[in-house]
């Protein structure tokens, strides 16, 4: 998976775990472990290497985790660094996140769950770099106005695109979703943004964004994201995170287009047009149109496709139910434009069907 060696910085107090974690990745060959006994001592590692991801306690003397991911999350040299917290505290992980965290994992920790986090948040970190360099290549080149820039730009353009449709694929195939669904939601987005009206610059940024609804389920664990029945009350508020996680993987610098608005879509597109949505319970034009937009096609695209939970609805079925939520969940009046166009939407579902 990863050509060049990976580094993995794992902060704890309690040498047993990082022995532990450090055995974990033994038969790793292309992933070396970093090590630190306290938070302290993961700022002076910091100084001498860069990790690819940060395996961080919360509860450490001198200087706790909350207080590690502060000053990660302030310096620009780190701040990109994903990190995975390991709490056994439900309120610890939850503050964790939204003070920078990307992950977390329950203690006392699954060995083989915190491998398969870990490579999750160094594969997000590969796609998210090599993205980035392709933007900063691009920004450079884009002074020459030749045609064979113009062929480069195309080809890297489709490129940047199937890249973050890998992306959004990492979590969607734990969920059991494909990458037709992913294909489905970036063409049906981009022909509703452009039925709606919006600038044809507009139309494009939401066709590479949105295929990272949903990349935030990375960070939610299998028992959840693949159970067959309803979820507890618990369980639906740990799927909830899959937002805020979402916005973490994809915060960037602003120059960078398709990340940043992707992380508006990623953190928004559960918001409903009455406000009685998540994670912040925006309403109405709170809601950035680019996730109302991706809202829509969502929705009907998970009602029409199988599920782990229950089998695929009818268009018809759909539809109904649907139609019910206008004005509560759903833009009235981007779910008109939908309506009134559900056969151009039909026709991209057959083209990409599962």
């Amino acid at each position: 998976m990863f050509e060049e060696v990976s580094k993995i910085l794992v902060v704890d107090d309690e040498s047993i775990n990082l022995e532990l974690i450090s055995a974990i990745f033994v038969d790793s060959p292309h992933i070396k472990v970093l090590t630190a006994k306290d938070g302290l001592e993961a700022i002076e590692i910091l100084k001498i290497h860069t990790p690819d991801v940060i395996v961080l306690d919360i509860r450490m003397p001198r200087m706790n985790g909350i207080e590690v991911l502060n000053v990660l999350k302030s310096d620009p040299h780190t701040s990109h660094i994903p990190v995975v917290v390991l709490s056994g505290d439900d309120k610890e992980r939850k503050n964790a996140l939204k003070n920078g965290a990307n992950d977390f994992i329950p203690k006392p920790f699954d060995a083989e769950e915190l491998k398969l986090r870990v490579i999750n948040n160094l594969q997000v970190k590969k796609y998210h770099d090599l993205i980035k360099n392709i933007n900063d290549v691009l920004q450079k080149e884009v002074m020459k106005k030749t045609k064979e820039l113009r062929e480069a730009l195309e080809l890297a353009r489709e490129a940047e695109y199937e890249m973050v449709v890998k992306l959004g694929m990492i979590s969607e195939f734990r969920d059991e979703e494909t990458g037709q669904h992913i294909r489905r939601i970036s063409y049906y987005s981009k022909l509703l943004a452009h039925l709606a009206g919006l600038p044809e610059s507009e139309q494009s940024v939401i066709f590479y964004a949105s295929p990272l609804h949903d990349v935030g389920k990375v960070g939610i664990p299998d028992n959840i994201l693949r159970k067959p029945g309803p979820l507890t009350h618990e369980e639906f508020e740990v799927m909830k995170l899959h937002t805020i996680i979402g916005a973490k993987i994809l915060d960037t610098d602003p120059r960078f287009i398709t990340l940043q608005a992707g992380k508006i879509i990623a953190e928004q597109h559960h918001e409903k047009w009455d406000g009685s949505g998540y994670p912040y319970g925006l309403k109405k034009e709170e809601i950035h149109i680019y996730a109302r937009v991706v809202a829509v096609c969502d929705v009907f695209d998970a009602m029409t496709s199988d599920r782990v939970y229950r089998p695929a609805f009818t268009v018809d079925q759909a539809i109904d139910i649907m139609k019910k939520n206008i004005g509560t969940h759903f833009d009235p009046n981007l779910f008109d434009i939908f309506i009134s166009n559900l056969d151009e939407f039909l026709k991209i579902k057959e083209t990409f069907k599962d």
